[in-house]
């Protein structure tokens, strides 16, 4: 089994390949990407663990687009802002949202009909798999996960499982380079070393010691760009160490038979939402889809807190130290064993 130089290990994971496949070792997923996030600003570090496509190689790069595709649907309107008003899935809106993807594609390097058609899957909730080649699947979903961090390029952190045999190792890297190659990104493999395979390099990653433990992403998403009050808030949020986690205009769905509703702030973990209500919310037909809304929202074991854009303005301040109240609150009672999770 061939390993890479010495001056890559000196250097963490800056020296790594972001154009091919390379075995990771000494380290996990968790780990490599907490590091990726860290120090390699340019960089968006995805974990997956494909459950599926073990046999062939088809078969697990399907299962990894599948995965990306969801990340996407997450992410949205990371990558395409304009999604960010659109809370309904109405063809008014899937009109809207297919002809700012289209809009968009122009003068990028994006496919217009794919991006359409991803962008319009993730505000219904449904996927677009299928749709498209894969080659074209794989290509578009890598440069859209990565816009919805905020990156320039992809890294596939994909978990090797153990107990693999020798055809399942071969078909797990033959899947891993078609990846590579297709979605010009990078595809670092974390987990048992394959054994039936010598051509793809292993890195014995050597971490610092002043490495932090693993923490979840800053912030995912971003304000809406024509809300004063979001970005307000979240620039005040970006100074409090306790912020780490949260996402912003997320898409969220109770069950299968309800429409998907945006989420103006999210803490996912703490199951906390904060919603930014400009004047629009004071009408009345407005005020109480609100209201129906947070309740469900509580009746799923979410935390609702709702500022309007004036308080936002006005005592920025009171805002943050409240919503920094509930989530740490909510933190206590997930490290005490009491879950906020829907019953």
């Amino acid at each position: 089994m061939r390993t890479l130089n010495s001056a890559a290990r000196a250097d963490g994971l800056a020296g790594l390949p972001v154009d091919r496949v390379v075995q990771v070792g000494g380290a996990s997923t968790e780990t490599v990407a907490a590091v990726v996030n860290r120090e390699l600003p340019d960089l968006a570090a995805v974990v997956l663990t494909p459950s599926a496509g073990r046999d062939t190689p088809a078969g697990f790069v399907r299962a990894v687009l599948t995965e990306l595709e969801r990340i996407a649907g997450a992410l949205l309107p990371g990558w395409l802002p304009e999604a960010a008003e659109l809370t309904r899935t109405d063809p008014f809106s899937t009109a809207a949202v297919r002809a700012a993807a289209v809009e968009r594609a122009h003068g990028s390097p994006h496919f217009a009909p794919f991006l359409a058609q991803l962008a319009t899957g993730a505000l219904v909730g449904r996927s677009p798999a299928g749709a498209f080649p894969l080659e074209v699947r794989c290509l578009g979903l890598s440069r859209v996960v990565a816009e919805g961090f905020g990156r320039s390029r992809l890294v596939l952190l994909v978990e090797v499982p153990p107990g693999l045999t020798a055809d399942q190792e071969r078909a797990f890297a033959a899947g891993a380079e078609w990846l590579a190659h297709h979605g010009r990104s990078g595809v670092w493999l974390v987990g048992p070393p394959l054994r039936a395979v010598d051509r793809v390099p292993r890195v014995p990653l050597t971490l610092r010691p002043a490495a932090p433990a693993p923490r979840p992403p800053e912030v995912v998403g971003r304000p809406h760009p024509a809300s004063a009050a979001e970005a307000a808030l979240e620039a005040a949020l970006a100074a409090q160490d306790w912020s780490a986690g949260r996402v912003w205009n997320q898409s969220y769905q109770s069950h299968a038979l309800t429409a998907p509703v945006r989420l103006d702030l999210l803490w996912p973990a703490e199951r906390c939402v904060v919603e930014v209500d400009g004047p629009e919310h004071c009408h009345p037909a407005r005020f109480e889809a609100d209201r129906q809304r947070d309740v469900q929202l509580q009746l799923d074991g979410y935390a609702v807190l709702r500022f309007t854009n004036a308080r936002i303005s006005h005592d920025v301040g009171s805002v943050v130290h409240q919503i920094g109240t509930l989530v740490r609150a909510r933190r206590r009672d997930i490290s005490e064993g009491r879950s906020h999770a829907r019953r």
